[in-house]
């Protein structure tokens, strides 16, 4: 059988997320599942120009495939029932693996985990929120960090069947200002590693070649530029980020 087109063929949509705070459908071209966001559909924000998200989910996938750490599943621009939009490659998480979680405070796991903060249920019970403490979230972090994520939420990091994970909703990157806001702080200050260096090593070059000349399509030019800075800060910092700014440093709801 020959592999569809995946921005040609025709995009058959077979369902609605209907969670998602804007128009985001499930679909099918030829035998791939997907995920359609129209930019017709996409919610007015206060603090992102309009019809621009779409776009900044195709440079995360930019900037995930220049790193080479698979965070971001395939993503791309095409055309749809509802006009452009964002597509991507639908990944099905394992129901039974949580990558972030809410844990009543006495059993945070004593290894293997990383508590962020601590606060109250619906029942006053004391509860902390917990991510796995591996190479791979912390790659995700460093990702984070790079692309001035604004929106992990614990629901955006998918645990897959075979360990691995992904990341989603890169909507709300790359704006000019800081806007770092994540679940994932569980290494604020501890030194960065040596292939997490590489990687925003990688970005900082790639930004004078391929990278750099795909970006224009999808950022504006302030927006390119700004990415130059978080890089230049992690390498001189050579540690992981704290939050900063008067934002909250976590997104709200939190999943």
């Amino acid at each position: 059988m020959t592999a569809p087109d995946l921005v040609t063929d025709e995009l058959v949509l077979t369902g609605r997320l209907t969670t998602a705070s804007n128009a985001t459908f499930l679909g099918a071209i030829g035998e791939a599942v997907v995920v359609y966001k129209p930019v017709a559909g996409e919610a007015p924000l206060w603090d992102f120009p309009g019809g621009t998200l779409a776009r900044r989910e195709v440079a995360a996938h930019l900037v995930s495939e220049t790193l080479g750490w698979d965070i971001v599943p395939r993503t791309w621009l095409r055309d749809g029932p509802f006009g452009e939009g964002m597509v991507q490659l639908w990944q099905e998480p394992d129901p039974d693996q949580d990558a972030v979680n809410l844990v009543p405070k006495d059993e945070v796991p004593d290894a293997g985990w990383r508590a962020v903060l601590e606060g109250e249920d619906q029942a006053g019970r004391a509860i902390a929120l917990v991510h796995e403490d591996t190479p791979s979230r912390r790659r995700m972090a460093v990702f984070d960090a790079i692309v001035n994520n604004a929106d992990r939420k614990g629901d955006h990091v998918l645990a897959m069947a075979g360990g691995h994970r992904f990341g989603v909703d890169h909507g709300l990157t790359f704006h000019h200002e800081d806007k770092l806001r994540t679940v994932l702080w569980g290494w604020v200050g501890e030194p960065l590693a040596v292939e997490e260096m590489g990687g925003i090593g990688r970005i900082a070059d790639a930004l004078s070649g391929e990278l750099g000349r795909c970006l224009p399509e999808l950022l504006s030019v302030e927006e390119i530029d700004a990415l130059a800075a978080p890089c230049a800060r992690l390498r001189a910092d050579g540690c992981f980020p704290a939050p900063g700014g008067d934002m909250p440093a976590v997104p709200w709801p939190l999943f």
